[in-house]
């Protein structure tokens, strides 16, 4: 699935298409476009880093360059230094940038602590959103605008994730949000995006149930929601809930709503030391969760969070007890291809 075996024009525009909203056309879809989350200060320093986006992937997101403690120093001030950076590496080797992500509840600088009630935090969301979608319009064809909404262990009326917007602002954050990025760039693809709802287990379940009770709220309103972003954090001890994750999929195409992957990696923290035995496993889960979402709608994009284990957030929360180092990604320490990533290339070279 290398880049260069596929011809470099067709997979701008298959990239571009596949990341904007539902649009009805008679050609066949677009191959599914493969990219990776991006650290800028990797991508400045090492050259191996550089080469391995360029070879592999059609889309790029940063890993944290847009979120707000980067972009958001004082409450007058945007700082697009990571996003510019970003984009400019895309467009010189012929890439696609998604954006991640406008409201998310951890990452926040510390002056937003100072604002109370709704109508100085709907003030604040707005301003933000319209000034960061604007700042990218025509250029970033999709973006994460709400990022893990749901509660930990949502429960009956307890089922979004308590923050700064949610408690200022009640539920409405959510479609002021949405309606607002559509407001500054109405050609986007506006993603809600969730991390563990792949999964068998109650919790799981609980929080894909929360996760369509969003969406649905959001149709019910005709706000302008394109999709739902499957994070893919797999936990790699837990089994993927393949029928479940069929089902949520099967509900939100009978909705008009799209998904993708956005964050995929394999935490292997509790799976066997033999290198051999775990890459197998890592492989075999994202194998079975792709193969689910494929069984009930064409994802519209698959991206690992990060492309390389040499550059993982895994290692920071899921230290191995052995010693050994962590193996979440497609490519080794080394930058050489794992079986995750035939399994991505699988998946991507499927029209």
């Amino acid at each position: 699935m290398r880049r260069r075996d596929f011809v470099q024009a067709s997979l701008a525009v298959a990239a571009h298409t596949a990341l904007q909203a539902p649009v009805a056309h008679a050609s066949p879809p677009p191959r599914i476009a493969y990219g990776s989350a991006v650290r800028g200060d990797a991508l400045v320093d090492d050259f191996a880093y550089r080469t391995a986006l360029v070879d592999h992937c059609q889309l790029v997101v940063p890993e944290g360059g847009l979120k707000w403690e980067a972009v958001r120093p004082s409450e007058d001030r945007f700082d697009f230094y990571e996003g510019d950076k970003l984009l400019a590496f895309a467009d010189q080797n012929g890439l696609k940038m998604r954006g991640h992500t406008l409201i998310w509840y951890a990452a926040m600088p510390e002056w937003t602590s100072s604002i109370r009630g709704g109508k100085a935090a709907e003030k604040a969301l707005s301003k933000h959103v319209r000034t960061v979608v604007g700042k990218y319009k025509g250029r970033i064809p999709s973006w994460d605008v709400i990022n893990e909404a749901i509660a930990e262990d949502p429960r009956g009326s307890d089922y979004l994730r308590p923050n700064l917007w949610l408690e200022n602002m009640g539920k409405g954050y959510i479609e002021t949000a949405f309606r607002r990025a559509q407001e500054a760039d109405p050609k986007v693809q506006l993603v809600i995006n969730e991390y563990d709802i792949e999964c068998v287990g109650e919790q799981f379940t609980n929080r894909r149930n929360a996760l369509l009770r969003v969406v649905r709220d959001l149709r019910d309103r005709d706000a302008p929601i394109h999709a739902v972003g499957f994070q893919g954090h797999l936990k790699g001890q837990y089994e993927i809930d393949k029928e479940g994750v069929s089902s949520f999929v099967a509900e939100l195409k009978a909705m008009d709503v799209d998904v993708l992957v956005t964050e995929l990696d394999v935490i292997d923290n509790l799976l066997p030391a033999d290198e051999k035995q775990r890459d197998e496993v890592i492989a075999g889960r994202a194998s079975d969760l792709l193969q689910a979402i494929l069984d009930a709608n064409r994802p519209t994009a698959i991206l690992t969070w990060g492309i390389t284990d040499r550059y993982t957030w895994v290692p920071m929360w899921f230290t191995r007890d052995d010693g050994s180092p962590n193996r979440p990604l497609p490519l080794d320490r080394d930058y050489k291809a794992k079986p995750l990533m035939d399994v991505i290339g699988r998946f991507v070279s499927r029209a």
